[in-house]
C-alpha cells in the first residue's frame, strides 16, 4: 500500500515521512508533494491508495485536489490535515467522500491511529471486491456448465436453463423464490416446479438451496471472511437458518466445516 503526503510546509511533510513507522502500519512506500500540481503528477505515475492532504495550501487547496481525485476516478482514501476544525471544510470533505481529518500539529500516535483506521477500511474494501469476484467466477462457471449441458435442447430445457441462470445470478437475494421466478418467466409456480423437476430432478426450492450451499463451501475456504458474512452472501438474512440447513446437509456447522476440512 502506498501513501502520498501533500503539504506546502516541506519540513512538516518530510518529518511525517521519516518519523511515522509506516512499515508497521502496512505502508510500503511514502511519497511527498508540496503542492497540488506535484501531487497530481505523482498520482498519475504511482499506484497511490491513501493521501494525507493539507487543506490550506497556496494555489489549489486540499479540498480542490480531492475533487480532482474524485473527478478522475482514482480509488484513493484521503485524510485531511488542518490547523483548525472548520465546519465549511468538513461539509465539503464529506460531500467528496472523506470523513477523516487530523488537526495539526499532531503527535505521531494520533497520526498513526488515523492512518491505521483508513488502512483497515482499504483492506475491507479489497476483501469485499475479492469476495464479489469469487462469487462472479462461481456464477460464470455454473452458467458455462449449464450452457454446455443444454446446448442443443428442446424448448423446455432451454427455459429451465434460463431459470437456472437467473437463479445463479440472484443467489444472494434472500427473497428469491419459486413464486417470484414463475412470475418473471410467465409460468404458474406448480407448472414451473413440475417442468423443473423433470429436467433437473429436484424442485426449484431445492435447487436454490443446493447452489447456496455449494457457494457457501466455496466462500468458507477464505478464512478472512466471517461465517456470518458467508451466510449473507449466499442469501440468508437469518444466520440460524443458514447454520441449521448447512449442518443438516454436511453433518457439521459452517465453523466446524472450516476447521475440519480447510
Amino acid at each position: 500500500m502506498n501513501v502520498l503526503i501533500v503539504n506546502d510546509e516541506i519540513l512538516t511533510a518530510e518529518t511525517m515521512k521519516t518519523d511515522i513507522p509506516w512499515k508497521e502500519l502496512g505502508i510500503a512506500e511514502v511519497h511527498t508533494a508540496y503542492d497540488a500540481a506535484a501531487a497530481k503528477a505523482l498520482i498519475r505515475e504511482r499506484d497511490i491508495q491513501m493521501a494525507l492532504l493539507d487543506i490550506e495550501m497556496p494555489g489549489e487547496s486540499g479540498i480542490e485536489l480531492l475533487a480532482w481525485i474524485r473527478e478522475h476516478d482514482y480509488d484513493i482514501e484521503c485524510i485531511f490535515l488542518t490547523c483548525h476544525a472548520n465546519f465549511e471544510y468538513a461539509r465539503e470533505a464529506i460531500g467528496l467522500g472523506c470523513q477523516d481529518y487530523i488537526v495539526m500539529p499532531a503527535e505521531n500516535q494520533v497520526i498513526c491511529d488515523g492512518v491505521s483506521k483508513v488502512v483497515e477500511r482499504i483492506c475491507q474494501k479489497r476483501d469485499h471486491r475479492r469476495y464479489e469476484r469469487i462469487g462472479k467466477e462461481f456464477v460464470m462457471e455454473k452458467e458455462k456448465s449449464m450452457e454446455e449441458k443444454h446446448a442443443d435442447t428442446r424448448r423446455g430445457e432451454e427455459v429451465i436453463a434460463r431459470v437456472c441462470s437467473y437463479i445463479m445470478n440472484h443467489i444472494s437475494d434472500p427473497d428469491i423464490s419459486v413464486n417470484e421466478i414463475a412470475e418473471r418467466f410467465f409460468f404458474h409456480p406448480v407448472y414451473l416446479n413440475r417442468m423443473f423437476r423433470k429436467e433437473k430432478g429436484s424442485s426449484v426450492g431445492q435447487f436454490i438451496m443446493d447452489q447456496r450451499m455449494d457457494l457457501a463451501v466455496s466462500l468458507l475456504r477464505n478464512k478472512n471472511l466471517a461465517v456470518t458474512d458467508v451466510a449473507e452472501r449466499v442469501g440468508y438474512r437469518n444466520y440460524t437458518n443458514f447454520h441449521s440447513i448447512f449442518k443438516k446437509r454436511y453433518g457439521c456447522s459452517p465453523t466446524q466445516y472450516r476447521e475440519l476440512y480447510l
